[in-house]
């Protein structure tokens, strides 16, 4: 009774439900698929948050607006 053999796997998978039942299995394949699915979900929001960071431009440089010019008189009156 190799690993191979389809026996061998039907004992084991009696034994499995036999120790925990069959709504056990079913209860921890659900979390197992939750967990998948969160997971994925996660690594979504982190592809998008950096394409948001590689579309958004940097802000434009300020522009400098002339100083005003000196009112003083300059012509000796």
């Amino acid at each position: 009774m190799g690993f191979s053999s389809i026996w061998h796997w039907v004992i084991v998978l009696l034994i499995v439900l036999i120790l925990f039942g069959r709504g056990r299995i079913a209860e921890m394949m659900g979390d197992f698929g939750k967990g998948i699915s969160s997971f994925k979900k996660g690594l979504n929001e982190t592809e998008e948050t950096a394409a948001k960071a590689a579309r958004i431009e940097p802000p434009a440089a300020p522009v400098e607006t002339p100083a005003p010019a000196d009112k003083t008189d300059t012509t000796g009156a």
